[in-house]
């Protein structure tokens, strides 16, 4: 482990352990009165994991840090697209899932991929077009189910598994991936 990884110790209720981290950092959430000196006894016994998580880490932030934003243009294209291509899954899902939604909205948006309201208008990111279809079929899955369940339960997971048994190797392909869409998006 390099001596400029800085580390930052967050102490609360809990009763374990546990490592986080970012570029450059290492976060150690801790139990209240647990000794700074086991935690550190802990980081340097999980230095060979560390050391090769952190090079991925850092690996993948270069990729990101080398790609150019979309063009004002591509974003329209984008958007144009997606107008014409999300209608036509959330309308196929939707009778699948059995489930009315109201207005669908496409924007090119930095943090979200889909988004329903309480009044059952769905609101999706037009970068979705770029993504493989089944990874674009999980989002719109996702969003129509909380049409049924407006939360993240273990019964609106339900929802999604009776039609899109596929929806946990999706979400981290997107997990996994997304950001190099994402941070394409101009500031």
């Amino acid at each position: 482990m390099s001596n400029e990884i800085k580390v930052t110790i967050i102490r609360s209720n809990r009763k374990t352990l546990s490592i986080e981290l970012k570029p450059n950092e290492i976060i150690a959430r801790a139990p209240t009165r647990m000794k700074e000196k086991e935690i550190y006894k802990f980081i340097e016994s999980k230095k060979s994991w560390i050391d090769k998580h952190l090079t991925k880490l850092n690996e993948r932030q270069k990729v990101l840090d080398d790609l150019k934003p979309y063009t004002h243009e591509e974003i329209k294209q984008f958007t144009a697209k997606a107008k014409t291509d999300i209608p036509k899954r959330v309308e196929f899902y939707a009778e699948k899932i059995g489930v009315t939604y109201n207005k669908i909205t496409i924007r090119c948006q930095q943090t979200r991929w889909g988004s329903c309201s309480s009044k059952g208008n769905l609101n999706f990111n037009c970068l979705l077009v770029l993504l493989p279809d089944e990874v674009i079929d999980s989002i719109v899955v996702h969003e129509l189910c909380h049409l049924k369940q407006m939360n993240h339960s273990a019964r609106f997971y339900a929802e999604i598994d009776k039609v899109f048994p596929n929806y946990k190797q999706c979400h981290l392909w997107l997990k996994q991936n997304g950001g190099m869409y994402l941070n394409r998006i101009p500031k």
